[in-house]
């Protein structure tokens, strides 16, 4: 079994809904993505996929969430924008144009992430 993962990263401002603490409040961060591949079969260059194809794909997605509110985006109206749903919500668009993909992880701090895949 191979496994791949690339790194990117926005900055967006989000608030949390239903919650009771300083990030009730509007606030932003510099976020951190990384996406991970995994798969048997490589292709004919014994590749799992191109990297330039993964990245790609991560950054069209990215592009959705970079320097926006994610509270006023349509897809995050009725939910918390929190690390959770965002690694759910990457997941699941970028999983529309890269099958292999394994899991992804949203770092909203150095410290502090979370992750989301399918079993």
């Amino acid at each position: 079994m191979y496994e791949l993962k690339v790194e990117s990263s926005f900055s967006a401002a989000h608030h949390l809904l239903n919650y009771d603490g300083e990030c009730e409040n509007q606030h932003g961060h510099n976020w951190k993505v990384e996406v991970f591949v995994k798969g048997s079969q490589l292709d004919k260059s014994n590749l799992l996929i191109d990297f330039k194809i993964l990245k790609r794909e991560l950054n069209t997605v990215l592009k959705l969430l970079d320097h926006k509110d994610i509270n006023t985006l349509e897809d995050f109206k009725q939910i918390s924008p929190s690390s959770e749903m965002l690694s759910k919500y990457i997941y699941e668009k970028l999983k529309e144009k890269i099958p292999e993909l394994s899991k992804v992880s949203v770092w909203e701090t150095v410290n502090s992430c979370a992750s989301y895949f399918e079993e």
